[in-house]
């Protein structure tokens, strides 16, 4: 069987997804995308290490007409559905990085775009298969601990420091523009696939970023809260954001359910999964504390793949289910659920400027729910082509940036150096 020719756009944070194709026995990298050039040039050097073949292009549309079978988004978060109906278009497989779209009509026309192509779509959100919450998939989707009746989900990670390498001082960049709610899905992705039932309701919260974190220019709110009930009537608490949680253990997961209760470590300790049992009798069960051995085994070649071997697994039941195989059926995350992970946060943005009224989330499975929301293109990003601009927050900003913050991001960033103070 010959492999398949798969390119990547966006050779930053691609460049994990490249070392897993050019590793895989099924599939090959054959082209990368980038309008930055030295992250093209470290992606040939990547390339050029393994003697491996690789195109390079800065211009999408010459990348899209290259001979391959499918396309790895991996672009800035706010454009991933353009792209995607683009390349589904061109008749390309898509698996896209997170977040799966801008706006709840941009949901709607991916969804549509992959009805139309009966090509495959995957959603890359890696904390789905972390060794913690992939396990915990695997044991709730058993049915062990009957139905999951509360949730809650943590990525806590203050990347204030890392702003000169992650923006670039550019004052356009997609992360200057984000509200509190808007990358939702590495907390609340896990807790949606574990459990196996959709969103029906959302409610978002804004927390405050007092003291030195609020003093940097943009950065007002502190992290984000989606409280999302289920269609069994679960409730889920999402939280993401940039509190201050450095030199510990910043994403956990809880699960509740019938039977018994799973939980990841919340801090850098041993072992990182614990899970109690109850047997036939109330109150009285047994715990075990463990590392799980992977249900599915990483392939040696690409086994230090990014995020802890996250990063594989996504790629991986990605080129499983354009081969037709059943991990790939049954692990790789649909654009039906990657849709519906991805709006809760535009939802949650919606209720907190409401004064914090329940959001419903449309089944968008059902084409009948899909017209009155092909309209709804509410963002905060500028870059959003046809977007209607909404407030970030019903908070003033306190302290908004100036040309002069940017230049001095940028400065940190071309000399290589981390945002540790701001006082200029």
């Amino acid at each position: 069987m010959s492999k398949l020719k798969i390119g990547v756009l966006g050779a930053g944070r691609g460049k994990v997804m490249m070392k897993v194709l050019l590793n895989h026995p099924d599939a090959e990298l054959v082209a990368v995308c980038d309008s930055y050039e030295p992250v093209l040039e470290g992606a040939k050097k990547l390339a050029d290490e393994t003697g491996i073949n690789v195109t390079m292009y800065s211009d999408f549309e010459k990348f899209l007409s290259h001979d391959m079978d499918a396309v790895v988004l991996a672009n800035y978060a706010h454009q991933h559905a353009p792209y995607a109906i683009r390349a589904l278009k061109a008749g390309k497989h898509v698996l896209s990085e997170v977040l799966p779209c801008a706006t709840i009509a941009e949901g709607i026309e991916l969804i549509e775009a992959v009805e139309e192509s009966g090509l495959v779509y995957a959603y890359a959100e890696n904390y789905c298969y972390r060794q913690d919450t992939f396990e915990m998939w695997h044991r709730v989707k058993s049915g062990e601990f009957g139905e999951i009746s509360y949730a809650e989900g943590a990525y806590v990670h203050d990347t204030t420091h890392e702003r000169p390498a992650l923006t670039l001082g550019d004052k356009d960049h997609w992360r200057n523009h984000g509200h509190v709610n808007f990358y939702c899905t590495h907390s609340l992705g896990p807790l949606l696939t574990v459990i196996g039932k959709r969103p029906v309701s959302v409610m978002g919260y804004e927390l405050p970023n007092f003291g030195r974190g609020g003093k940097v220019p943009g950065r007002w709110g502190g992290a984000g809260i989606e409280m999302v009930t289920l269609e069994n009537g679960c409730v889920c608490r999402s939280l993401h954001g940039w509190l201050r949680r450095e030199g510990a253990r910043n994403v956990n997961y809880v699960f509740n359910g019938d039977f018994g209760t799973l939980e990841t470590s919340r801090f850098n300790d041993t072992p990182i999964l614990n899970v109690y049992k109850e047997g036939d009798k109330f109150c009285s069960g047994e715990w075990e504390h463990y590392d799980p051995t992977p249900r599915i085994p990483m392939i040696d070649s690409v086994a230090a793949s990014g995020h802890g071997g996250s990063d594989f697994y996504s790629t991986h039941f990605f080129i499983e289910k354009i081969l037709g195989r059943p991990d790939g059926l049954e692990w790789s995350i649909d654009v039906y659920d990657a849709v519906e992970m991805g709006i809760c946060g535009t939802l949650a943005l919606r209720s907190r400027l409401q004064g914090g009224v329940p959001q419903y989330v449309p089944n968008f499975r059902n084409k009948e729910e899909r017209d009155p929301y092909r309209n709804d293109r509410d963002t905060t990003h500028p870059g959003v082509e046809n977007g209607n601009l909404v407030p970030r927050s019903l908070n003033a900003d306190p302290n908004p940036p100036d040309d002069k913050f940017y230049d001095y991001i940028r400065s940190l960033y071309k000399e290589g150096k981390k945002l540790h103070s701001y006082d200029i």
